[in-house]
């Protein structure tokens, strides 16, 4: 399916500042991105789209259920491509970076623990904020 058909299968024209930010987050290298991180790509791009617009059409993305949206603990709204499956994250205190996991065992437990407390999960995120243990973590800001 290509871009133009993805966005009007969603409800959303197929403008030139939707197609560009589709395309940042479909062929980037980063995984999880700020309204920052897209708009910086675009600028070494030389798009002509404001830091506005970036915010107005990862909103419109989200709603739409193009993205989805997470917080960790820089307290900024970062996006990924949402893909449909449920993954989890881990958060590197040292460098920021995030690592998505699935684990069957700590989905279990969770709803085991909810259903002894009364509820039901419709649905969650967990996000494991921790330091990286490699000697050498090519992400790890110099010092």
């Amino acid at each position: 399916m290509s871009n133009i058909d993805e966005l009007k299968s969603t409800g959303l024209k197929a403008t030139l500042p939707r197609l560009k930010i589709l395309d940042v987050f479909q062929k980037g290298s980063q995984r999880h991105m700020t309204a920052e991180d897209v708009f910086r790509i675009l600028l070494e791009e030389r798009s002509d789209i404001g830091l506005a617009t970036v915010y107005r059409v990862l909103t419109q993305f989200e709603q739409a259920g193009i993205l989805t949206r997470s917080h960790f603990e820089s307290g900024k709204a970062v996006y990924e491509l949402n893909e449909g499956t449920h993954h989890d994250h881990l958060v590197c205190l040292d460098c920021g970076r995030v690592e998505e996991f699935y684990d069957a065992e700590i989905e279990k437990r969770q709803h085991a623990v909810a259903k002894t407390k009364g509820f039901q999960i419709a649905e969650h995120a967990l996000s494991l904020y921790a330091h990286c243990t490699k000697p050498n973590c090519p992400n790890r800001p110099q010092k």
